[in-house]
């Protein structure tokens, strides 16, 4: 495999995640809390997904990278290849992402009579995670992931494609406006596709901090559904939205040239 992608991945992912993650910890109520953490791991698994992603579409079509737009790969093989990369990313981040969720949901007043946050930092939740739920318990919410990350990823490349294709010249490379315009309405195609499965990772990641109260996806599905209707699936979605365009308009502009770059 090569490095270049996983290369540029990893520096566009943080590009992203600096540019999103105020946004993102709105909804637990943390503006820059636990960033630190995300900010090397979440890099890392951006250049999991786009190296995976480089290296399947090559195995699936024969077209390498670089040579996507001269000779572009069929959409069926681009669609696979998105979704063999999903599955990477959701495995690798699964307890990185445990961690953040945790971490963003704790709530701390900063005065000397406040009751101290259950966890000092990502390494301290971990340990804690795994003393008391066990190496099962920091994958929690794992599986969710994979159903989440797997048909968004796919999507996503697919859209990101189609938009590039469709505001360039056929043969020619796409301009930093195609790659902005391609990349943000991509984020924001799979965010829309990812949230409901999104509202239920999050779901399942914070079971184990009191009690377990779902039995799994679908139980955690049905009794959401019960006690609050099916508008809680798109809950975040508006700022989901609101961050998919400006992150992965950012995160694509640096991924290709990075490439160019590096190649």
């Amino acid at each position: 495999m090569s490095g270049v992608e996983f290369a540029a991945g990893w520096v566009s992912g943080a590009a992203g995640l600096i540019l999103g993650h105020p946004i993102d910890t709105v909804k637990f109520r943390g503006f820059f809390k636990g960033m630190s953490f995300p900010l090397l791991t979440v890099a890392a698994g951006n250049s999991v997904m786009f190296g995976v992603y480089s290296n399947a579409l090559l195995y699936l079509s024969g077209t390498p990278l670089l040579d996507r737009h001269s000779s572009p790969p069929s959409y069926l093989h681009i669609f696979m290849a998105g979704g063999m990369s999903g599955i990477a990313q959701a495995l690798f981040l699964a307890p990185v992402d445990l961690v953040k969720v945790r971490l963003q949901n704790q709530t701390h007043i900063h005065n000397p009579k406040a009751v101290q946050p259950r966890y000092r930092g990502p390494i301290h939740c971990a340990v804690c995670i795994l003393r008391e739920e066990g190496l099962r318990g920091l994958f929690r919410g794992g599986m969710a992931l994979v159903l989440r990350d797997t048909p968004t990823l796919a999507v996503y490349f697919a859209t990101y494609t189609a938009l590039c294709r469709g505001l360039t010249t056929e043969g020619q490379e796409p301009g930093p406006a195609a790659v902005l315009v391609a990349g943000g309405l991509a984020g924001t195609a799979s965010w829309a596709l990812a949230t409901p499965m999104d509202v239920v990772k999050a779901r399942l990641q914070m079971d184990g901090v009191k009690r377990v109260e779902y039995r799994g996806i679908m139980d955690c599905f049905l009794i959401s559904f019960r006690r609050e209707g099916a508008r809680v699936f798109l809950r975040g979605l508006t700022l989901n939205s609101l961050r998919a365009f400006p992150v992965n308009a950012v995160t694509f502009l640096t991924y290709e040239n990075l490439l160019k770059l590096l190649c």
